[in-house]
């Protein structure tokens, strides 16, 4: 379930999960890091991408947080990208209806990297958060670092 208020359920496992995604340049190499804390245990993720977008490298940062929770859970995300953030809760619904096409008629970008998160995020009861960026957040600013540890990987 998508939902941007929390439905408390005892039965449910609260995790909180930090995401991030980047490009240098843009379009270029990109990378993209988690950091998943549940029960006071951390684990961090982190990837990346020969070619690809800064939006590409956040939506699957989303993506690769909710597939990695084995069960479904309470989980409150954290992103410094209002394109993931607005585009789960506010977007989605009508690109859907609009067999997956803007408001303009023309092909949502991302739809397959969409698709997969929405996929990931049914499992689960999710509360998305926004976070500035580069702002001194010490859980962004972490996830951050793993995004550009995963670049400079490649």
């Amino acid at each position: 379930m998508m939902t941007d208020d929390v439905i408390s359920n005892p039965s449910l496992i609260q995790v909180d999960v930090w995401t991030d995604g980047g490009c240098s340049p843009n379009p270029g190499a990109g990378g993209w890091g988690v950091l998943l804390r549940c029960r006071g245990k951390e684990r961090e993720l982190m990837g990346g991408e020969p070619e690809t977008t800064n939006n590409r490298m956040e939506l699957t940062a989303a993506a690769m947080a909710l597939e990695t929770l084995t069960r479904p859970c309470l989980v409150n995300l954290y992103t410094d990208s209002e394109y993931v953030r607005k585009g789960i809760t506010e977007w989605m619904a009508g690109w859907k209806r609009n067999g997956w096409k803007t408001a303009a008629k023309k092909p949502v970008a991302n739809a397959d990297l969409w698709q997969r998160l929405e996929s990931a995020a049914e499992k689960h009861q999710v509360h998305w958060h926004w976070v500035k960026g580069h702002s001194g957040h010490p859980e962004n600013e972490r996830v951050d670092q793993l995004a550009t540890d995963g670049r400079k990987a490649l």
